[in-house]
């Protein structure tokens, strides 16, 4: 990177990017001149901020905060760390397929794939950003989301008090057992010779007492509440 600082923006916010080389004191004034020259950009507007590329201490960051809301009149409502960015990543990864879902009304973000015979469980509902090998398992109290393969076991509902049933959603959709609330999936092997089909992203649901395989699409989420 050839700039000191460095800025690109994302919805409702603003990512600073600083040059671990350069002595705090000029930083601070690059950042100063950037924001200053870009003043009548924001027109006080309220935003977030992520700062990165270099460590800073909270007196440091507090010092950029103010920097940049003295030069350009912006409000700095919060400040994101990388944890908070990459889940903002992926929760509008979710978006593209459920829109609406927000860390508000859904649970648990699972960073990766779950191997090794290993199980994830929660008592909220689960995304999950990577595949579900066989003989792996999820349970989760509400909904389950696989951004990836289902190969494994899954088990959502497990919530005894919910007025609704919940739903499984992979985007391949071939699990060894899948049960939702009290009711198992009666998984099927396919034929010995059979042609593979086509990989659809795929929600299990309950219909009438009984989880059925629909292809995920607006129209089978519109009757599921999630």
């Amino acid at each position: 990177m050839n700039q000191a600082v460095f800025v690109k923006s994302f919805q409702n916010g603003l990512h600073v990017i600083l040059d671990d080389s350069l002595p705090f004191d000029e930083i601070i004034l690059e950042v100063e001149n950037k924001f200053r020259e870009s003043a009548k950009f924001f027109q006080e507007a309220k935003l977030a901020l992520s700062i990165e590329g270099r460590a800073l201490s909270l007196e440091e960051e507090k010092q950029i905060v103010d920097t940049i809301s003295n030069a350009s009149g912006l409000t700095i409502v919060c400040l994101i760390n990388k944890v908070e960015q990459k889940n903002q990543m992926y929760l509008n990864a979710v978006n593209q397929i459920i829109p609406g879902v927000s860390s508000n009304n859904f649970g648990e973000f699972y960073y990766g794939s779950i191997k090794d015979g290993n199980t994830l469980e929660s008592d909220s509902s689960l995304v999950i950003f990577g595949d579900v090998y066989p003989d792996c398992s999820v349970i989760s109290a509400k909904d389950i989301i696989v951004l990836g393969g289902l190969y494994g076991q899954a088990i959502a509902g497990n919530d005894t008090d919910s007025k609704r049933s919940h739903i499984v959603i992979a985007m391949e959709m071939s699990p060894q057992k899948l049960k939702i609330g009290n009711l198992k999936y009666r998984v099927e092997k396919p034929a010995k010779w059979s042609i593979k089909p086509k990989i659809v992203p795929k929600v299990a649901c309950v219909r009438e007492e009984k989880i059925v395989m629909e292809i995920l699409s607006k129209e089978t989420l519109a009757k599921e509440i999630l």
